[in-house]
């Protein structure tokens, strides 16, 4: 049995500066195929009608590129996103937020067949990949259960991507990896995903999409 989406509120972080990547803009207004990344997570995201996008760096140009596309967005702002970190995005936009959250980076292209999978997955889990990025956070997965989150090399890895009940946001830190840390063993779930932190990253998230969104 699925979630029901009405007891899911999703949040997608796009505050960051992206200096790794050097494009002067944040990450989530970069093109892959025409569309900016950000356009492309919404797409994946029809079904759902509680939608927070955290916004700082280029908050302007984010707002106006999902506006166009749809206008029933909240718009929540970290105004010190040169300081703090995802955690702290995640946290600025958990007023009100319902029962269970959808955790998403505004610098990801993911397998939308994989993404409904998640979606449809009857339970908390954190998505976990191979080859998402070359500078992304470890994953620990043994027996099917996500053990470790960390800076250091994993089996597999995460982009920040998480169903998990709401109550388990409210960590102190600024990294979201090591607020969720208290709660594993959680369900990881595989998904395939392109996550851009360096130019590097952004030319294996073109060619990925050219070839159908497959690994090799």
């Amino acid at each position: 049995m699925s979630f029901d989406k009405k007891d899911i509120t999703v949040i997608i972080c796009c505050a960051g500066m992206g200096t790794r990547l050097g494009i002067g803009t944040t990450k989530a207004l970069v093109d892959i195929a025409g569309e900016p990344l950000i356009i492309r997570e919404l797409k994946l995201l029809k079904e759902f009608d509680d939608i927070r996008v955290v916004v700082g760096f280029d908050a302007e140009r984010v707002i106006s590129v999902v506006k166009q596309f749809r206008s029933d967005i909240m718009f929540v702002c970290n105004y010190e996103y040169e300081h703090n970190g995802p955690a702290d995005s995640v946290k600025k936009a958990l007023l009100g937020a319902r029962k269970y959250v959808i955790t998403l980076d505004g610098d990801t292209v993911i397998n939308p067949d994989d993404f409904k999978r998640f979606v449809d997955f009857s339970g908390e889990c954190i998505a976990v990949t191979e080859n998402a990025s070359d500078e992304t956070i470890g994953s620990s997965v043994q027996d099917g259960k996500v053990i470790a989150l960390s800076k250091k090399a994993g089996n597999m890895q995460w982009s920040g991507i998480a169903k998990v009940h709401k109550s388990k946001l409210y960590g102190d830190s600024s990294h979201l990896y090591e607020v969720l840390a208290p709660y594993l063993p959680m369900t990881a779930f595989s998904m395939r995903l392109k996550e851009i932190n360096i130019p590097k990253d952004y030319e294996s998230a073109i060619d990925w999409v050219s070839a159908g969104m497959r690994e090799e």
